[in-house]
């Protein structure tokens, strides 16, 4: 086995080789990458530091933000680095590392937007019995089983890649390493770990966005009783969980629900779900979220209102 797996590194071959292009995507990918480090830093702090984070919904959109952080730092430094450079180079061991960060944090933040539509339902569907369904420990439980549903997860994409071996090209068609493209330069028969990682995450990814989809369908059936602002409320607020939803998940289905094969235009599809969605993430819970709004504007622009203006009394010294 050690001499069919003599790589001890493989080259990614990421977006173009013309080093014009290497560089518009770099400032390109380290604008996102800043926007999405501040915009969902921002909310973190936002909520941490008011009273919404006693709300099961606020709750989990701060774990969300925070899975945004951690899933897309698995990738983007990297990325960003490797246009900078001529050889796109990765360890063996860092490439392990990058599979099972991937879809261990990425396993998370699927479970984290099935919570957050399960709040939406009960609150929607069951508002008077909200608040006894919702409690804090059945919310700390939520987000213990969405970790653990991301370990069950990512440690069998990371033993099918461990499992591969490797002895010829080293050169990997991705800007990142992933199970699909090492497949296709593993010395092996694929088909059964091929037809494995479509049945974790293919299945995973589907089933979690038929869930999903269920619930929204719930959800605006029960809306046709409730008042026009309830329903305008509850619409802006369901709006925007559908919009990360299929941002997340449309492009991650077309990558994993489908034969062991990769496409160039996987790469393009990957930027949805690695870097855009979770970029517009804050954007999209926070332009039409008037409490979200509210609670920004209490937590930053008061603070700031307060240290500017803070009286400094003399000491007495008598």
């Amino acid at each position: 086995m050690e001499n069919l797996r003599n790589i001890s590194e493989f080259i990614l071959l990421g977006f173009s080789y013309d080093s014009n292009i290497q560089l518009s995507f770099c400032v390109l990918f380290l604008f996102c990458y800043i926007s999405l480090l501040v915009g969902n830093l921002v909310i973190l702090l936002s909520i941490r530091c008011s009273t919404l984070f006693h709300q099961p919904m606020y709750y989990f959109l701060s774990h969300l933000s925070s899975m945004d952080i951690c899933y897309t730092s698995s990738v983007t430094p990297k990325l960003i680095g490797d246009l900078l450079v001529e050889k796109k180079s990765i360890s063996y061991g860092n490439c392990m590392l990058q599979v099972f960060t991937m879809h261990f944090f990425g396993g998370i933040e699927i479970f984290i937007l099935t919570a957050m539509a399960f709040d939406r339902y009960v609150a929607i569907c069951k508002p008077l019995h909200y608040m006894i369904i919702m409690n804090r420990t059945r919310c700390h439980l939520i987000v213990l089983a969405a970790w653990a549903g991301g370990a069950a997860h990512a440690f069998p994409q990371l033993l099918m890649a461990i499992s591969l071996p490797f002895c010829g090209p080293n050169e990997i068609d991705h800007y990142f390493c992933d199970v699909f493209p090492l497949l296709k330069v593993a010395c092996t028969d694929i088909y059964i770990i091929g037809v494995l990682v479509v049945a974790n995450s293919g299945m995973v990814a589907l089933v979690t966005f038929v869930v999903l989809v269920g619930s929204y369908v719930i959800i605006l059936f029960t809306l046709r009783n409730h008042s026009a602002e309830g329903r305008r409320k509850a619409l802006s607020t369901c709006g925007s969980h559908v919009t990360v939803v299929l941002l997340f998940f449309a492009p991650a289905i077309f990558i994993y629900l489908r034969p062991p094969t990769t496409f160039p235009e996987d790469k393009i599809f990957a930027l949805f779900y690695t870097i855009i969605a979770p970029m517009f993430n804050p954007l999209i819970y926070t332009l039409r979220n008037t409490e979200m709004k509210n609670a920004m504007r209490k937590v930053w622009c008061q603070n700031n209102f307060q240290k500017k203006h803070v009286i400094n009394f003399p000491k007495n010294n008598s």
